[in-house]
């Protein structure tokens, strides 16, 4: 997946619902650093950026990282919705699900519809 190529809306939507169930049952990692972290440690279960993010090269090693360790990568349009779900007060440009929590039969959901 490209960062330019946006996901589909009920893509999108199910993803900020498993980002809003998982900060209250599992665990998340924010942010660039954190997120490439989680990767690199084969934790994350979920990536989602921000299409919206200034400059964008901070994000241009994520798509390809991602299909490396098999880890579905979800667009989103704005970095302010993005942080809202994960329970931020300012956007943020990149979050992992590192456990799912109460989130994993939805995780399953996302994962399936990627794949059509």
């Amino acid at each position: 997946m490209n960062l330019d190529d946006e996901c589909s809306k009920e893509i999108v939507n199910k993803a900020f619902e498993a980002i809003e169930i998982t900060k209250k049952t599992g665990k998340l990692k924010k942010g660039v650093n954190e997120v490439t972290k989680a990767l690199e440690r084969d934790q994350a279960k979920l990536v989602v950026v921000a299409k919206n993010v200034n400059p964008k090269e901070i994000l241009m090693h994520l798509p390809s990282l991602c299909s490396e360790k098999g880890v579905p990568l979800i667009v989103v349009s704005n970095k302010e919705d993005l942080g809202a779900a994960a329970g931020l007060p300012i956007g943020t440009s990149a979050v992992a699900i590192t456990q799912e929590g109460d989130s994993k039969g939805l995780l399953k959901e996302i994962i399936e519809l990627l794949k059509e």
